[in-house]
C-alpha cells in the first residue's frame, strides 16, 4: 500500500483536505492508522497518501521514533494512534 493515494471527488468549492499516513512496511500501529484514516477520509471526502520512512531518508530522520505518524495538510496532526473524532474535526475545521 506504501506510495498510493486513495482520491475522493473534490467539492468544486474547495481543495480537498489532504491527510498524510508516514509509517513503514509490517508496522501493527501502522496498519491499525491506515484502518482509521481510511474510513475517516472516506466520510469526509479528504484525500490520503502514505510515506515509507524506510524509502525517505529525511522522513526516516525526522519522524522514525514516532510512526505512524499522520499531517494533515502538511501540518503533523497526530503520532502512535489516530482518533478518528480528532481526525474528523481537524478535517472539518
Amino acid at each position: 500500500m506504501f506510495g498510493r493515494t486513495k482520491k475522493k471527488a473534490a467539492d468544486p468549492g474547495a481543495g480537498p483536505r489532504t491527510v498524510t499516513l508516514i509509517g513503514k512496511p509490517g508496522c501493527h500501529l501502522c496498519d491499525e492508522a491506515r484502518t482509521v484514516i481510511e474510513q475517516v477520509c472516506a466520510e469526509t471526502g479528504a484525500v490520503w497518501e502514505e510515506k515509507d520512512i524506510t524509502r525517505d531518508e529525511e522522513l526516516h530522520r525526522a519522524y522514525w521514533e514516532q510512526i505512524p505518524v499522520v499531517l494533515v495538510d502538511g501540518e503533523q496532526h497526530t503520532f502512535w494512534k489516530v482518533d478518528p473524532a480528532r481526525l474528523r474535526r481537524a478535517l472539518a475545521s
